[in-house]
């Protein structure tokens, strides 16, 4: 009896991969990004969260991936909504809950997981690898700078942290010329990131290979340098944002509309993160200067919108959230006022926008010193403005009138490199850019190991 078509001619099933990012929004967002694009190039992506973060995103204005499964471990670590109040504690917890349930889950999963794609902070995976002769690739959400400056580090950290702060700005500026990155090695030598970078570094030379979030263009000698050095290989698939989301119409939403209509390059957008966020003092002292500028602008505030709106008068609009990167692809936004992490700052680059950089913490300054030193499109406020000072308003009016003066000689050569910038990143991510066949290579390497 000669078999049906149906069932002669069955699809092969996609090979599958089990995924997991470090729970805090600006490092589960760009996984996500990276889930949906390799499931297009025909992987199965099951992707990992607590039961906390996946109830935040199935609320969320911009739901997950269709294309992505999702499974969930319980509430092991601290709330999100606390997590900022002892950063130590949640490290602390992440790296010592997660792993159990996370194993236990991989015994459930069907089709059985054949690699796990894991933020490179999860230092336990590599030992989850190996107990489950798995494949253990990692993904680094920051610069390929930033983690440059963690590899190769273990002489520098044994010793005095004075010294180790100028031996690491002395590394660095070797990669990247012209920099001086004091404000970055502060905070590589704080307690915390110090064992944080020494047990990435343990974990990093175990995995099978190292996923960038960056573009090759962005960081080339840097890059190069890593692929000699690394025993595994190097990929760089980003920028790992929502861009594949822009052909969707942004639907009847006020604060677009708002954008309609005011003029081309006249509003300056505000948000500095969903993490750390700066004092009320601060926070002040930006809406003062804001005020005082007399820019249209778009800020995203969190908590008590309306006291922000009453304080700033009309002449912009205050949200609790938006599409940020639907935002800065609007033609009337002229720039952004950003905490410089890595996620808006290639969001912004995608957008071809110059900046106002205000880093809080981690990598942010060093990506702060890549706009406006390296790549030369915007402006740092804290410039001469010491660690933990405040910034007055009066200086970031200042700042504020010299990004959006349209006119201006200087900003009219940050808005071209701005838009240089932009088509290196879009020319990245399309058929045979850098990003693509960076995709591709992961894709075909994990294949072949099924």
């Amino acid at each position: 009896m000669a078999s049906s078509p149906s069932s002669s001619a069955q699809s092969p099933k996609p090979h599958h991969i089990v995924a997991m990012p470090f729970p805090g929004r600006g490092l589960i967002n760009p996984l996500l990004n990276l889930a949906g694009h390799l499931s297009t190039h025909g992987l199965l992506v099951t992707v990992v969260l607590t039961e906390e973060w996946l109830g935040l995103l199935s609320t969320s204005p911009t739901p997950p991936l269709p294309a992505v499964q999702f499974r969930s471990i319980p509430n092991v670590i601290p709330s999100e909504h606390g997590r900022a109040a002892d950063y130590n504690g949640f490290l602390n917890a992440v790296n010592s809950n997660l792993e159990e349930p996370f194993d236990r889950l991989l015994e459930d999963l069907d089709p059985p997981p054949a690699a796990i794609l894991a933020d490179a902070h999860l230092m336990w995976m590599i030992a989850v690898g190996e107990r489950r002769r798995l494949p253990v690739y990692s993904l680094w959400t920051m610069p390929a700078t930033f983690f440059s400056l963690f590899y190769g580090s273990e002489d520098i950290f044994g010793g005095d942290c004075n010294v180790a702060s100028k031996e690491i700005d002395k590394k660095l500026e070797q990669h990247v010329k012209g920099l001086n990155l004091g404000d970055v090695s502060s905070v590589i030598c704080s307690a915390t990131i110090k064992k944080l970078v020494l047990d990435t570094l343990f974990w990093v030379r175990g995995a099978q290979g190292v996923i960038f979030a960056s573009i090759y263009e962005l960081e080339p000698h840097i890059i190069d340098s890593l692929k000699s050095k690394l025993s595994c290989p190097v990929y760089t698939v980003g920028p790992c944002i929502p861009y594949l989301a822009l052909k969707d119409k942004p639907g009847n939403l006020d604060y677009m509309q708002w954008l309609d209509s005011q003029p081309i390059n006249s509003v300056l957008y505000l948000s500095l993160g969903s993490f750390l966020s700066v004092s009320v003092a601060q926070m002040d002292e930006i809406i003062t200067g804001l005020h005082e500028s007399g820019i249209r602008f778009l800020m995203v505030a969190r908590g008590d919108t309306s006291r922000v709106q009453a304080k700033m008068g009309s002449t912009g609009l205050v949200v609790q959230w938006c599409d940020q990167l639907k935002v800065l692809c609007h033609p009337s936004i002229g720039g952004f006022f950003t905490h410089c992490g890595w996620n808006s700052t290639l969001e912004c680059l995608f957008a071809g926008k110059p900046m106002l950089t205000f880093p809080l913490f981690m990598d942010q300054p060093l990506n702060c010193k890549l706009i406006a030193n390296v790549w030369k499109i915007g402006l740092n406020v804290k410039e001469k403005i010491g660690d933990g000072c405040l910034v007055g308003g009066k200086v970031i009016a200042k700042f504020a009138k010299r990004l959006m003066d349209v006119e201006g000689m200087e900003v009219k050569e940050m808005r071209k490199k701005a838009v240089e910038l932009s088509e290196v990143v879009h020319k990245a991510v399309e058929e045979g850019g850098s990003s693509y066949c960076g995709i591709s290579a992961f894709v075909e390497d994990v294949s072949s190991s099924f």
